[in-house]
């Protein structure tokens, strides 16, 4: 194996053992910044051995022994926990030569728990949102701090001030590396399903540059909701997020053309939406529907999503419940944007004019008025009525506020499809 083919393996173990090491260490030092550094330390270790000693048999266990080493070495320095040492010590010295198995055996109890708590730790509301989004990314998703830096168009430097302040803003507020108790889940795992819902959107559809979708942060969330899903198996919040991610996932091939340009839902051709993605995102909305009767937001937007993957032409599409779903999701979540969503599906299910009543009352959301959807969505029902003068302004201010490059030229153009009188591409 070459140097090269080494550096390439150790990235893709790193990508799936990372939150599993940190989570571990954690549990030993009882501080979340220090195990992520020690879990680094190991990752130093690989790149220098690995390439000269070829890779591990079980390159997940050769990172935790080495990182239990230095967990240890840490433990003994700092004079405290020293039970833990000793028992570690024992743990790690019993196993010979080779203590992968026994180290790997002796994790395996409380892996799950480990991992969980690393979750509820990093997404805990004491943090910024920035911050928690950083902090998931870097820990649970083993991206470097380049790699998520390049996904949200920052500087690596303003991403490792907010990881930097996370951790340190964690031990400060001396946060514990637990699973919270049942009075504080509900609020806890609230903000653990927004940082991967807030990841998956950036990832979907990107706020700011030259691309519509940046797949890494959609590929991130989707694989943190699996993960949380088999920690929480539950909560139905949890299986309607993941439904709602795997569906939307599933047109992701058919979103953009060969150049990249944005190709709107009703236009987008259905034969190219991964029916597997779609097959899994409806089994976990059935568990979501079997462990509960009362559905929450994730849930009802999980279930609006799979009444777009059940038709099979957009003309199909059952407006009718989706605009339901909407006014049950406006019932549980009081928000502007929501009821701009209600309002699209409910120009499809009655009329344009119908649906436009809504949009007017929302012009004056405070919520809402850097939102560029908002004159996009008014645009959009101004030129199906016929008002094409009104639509052009729309879709210009709605140009003007979004930063997205792929997004600004497709409003553009709608504009300019209406200013010569003409009906813009859906």
């Amino acid at each position: 194996m070459t140097v090269a083919e080494t550096h390439r393996a150790i990235d893709a173990v790193w990508r799936i053992e990372s939150a599993r090491v940190i989570a571990g260490l954690a549990r030993i030092v009882r501080d979340v910044g220090r195990a992520e550094e020690l879990a680094q330390d190991a990752l130093v270790a690989a790149l220098e051995q690995w390439p000269k000693e070829g890779v591990p048999k079980n390159p997940g266990a050769w990172l935790m022994a080495t990182a239990k080493h230095r967990a240890i070495d840490h433990v003994r320095r700092e004079q405290v926990l020293a039970r833990k040492v000793q028992e570690l010590g024992h743990e790690i010295e019993t196993g010979g030569a080779n203590p992968e198995p026994d180290i790997d055996a002796a994790l395996d109890d409380d892996i799950g728990d480990d991992v969980l708590r690393l979750v509820f730790t990093a997404c805990h509301p004491v943090l910024s949102t920035e911050a928690r989004v950083a902090l998931t990314l870097r820990m649970l998703g083993g991206l470097s701090t380049k790699e998520i830096a390049r996904a949200y168009l920052v500087t690596e430097s303003t991403i490792q001030q907010r990881i930097v302040r996370a951790k340190r803003t964690l031990a400060d507020a001396k946060v514990p590396f637990e699973v919270p108790a049942a009075d504080e889940r509900p609020q806890r795992l609230s903000s653990v399903l927004e940082v991967i819902y807030l990841i998956f959107n950036e990832g979907y559809s990107a706020t700011a540059g030259d691309d519509w979708m940046r797949p890494t942060l959609c590929e991130e969330a989707l694989r943190l909701g699996r993960v949380l899903a088999g920690l929480a198996p539950k909560e139905p919040e949890v299986h309607g997020l993941v439904a709602l991610l795997e569906i939307q996932a599933s047109r992701s091939q058919a979103r953009t053309d060969e150049q990249g340009e944005p190709i709107l839902l009703l236009d987008q051709d259905r034969s190219r939406w991964d029916q597997v993605l779609i097959r899994r995102g409806l089994a976990a909305l059935e568990e979501a529907h079997r462990l509960t009767d009362e559905p929450g937001p994730y849930h009802i937007q999980a279930a609006i999503a799979a009444c777009h993957a059940s038709a099979q032409k957009p003309e199909d599409t059952d407006w009718n419940a989706i605009a339901q779903l909407y006014a049950a999701l406006a019932e549980i979540v009081a928000s502007p944007i929501v009821e701009l969503n209600r309002a699209v599906a409910l120009s499809m299910a009655d009329s344009p004019a119908a649906g436009l009543r809504i949009v007017d009352g929302l012009r004056d959301e405070p919520a809402l008025k850097s939102y560029h959807l908002l004159p996009s969505v008014r645009g959009d029902l101004l030129a199906k009525l016929g008002r094409f003068a009104e639509a052009a302004e729309e879709f210009e201010r709605a140009a003007g506020m979004t930063g997205n490059a792929r997004e600004q030229a497709l409003l553009t153009e709608r504009a300019a499809a209406c200013a010569r009188g003409e009906a813009p591409k859906r």
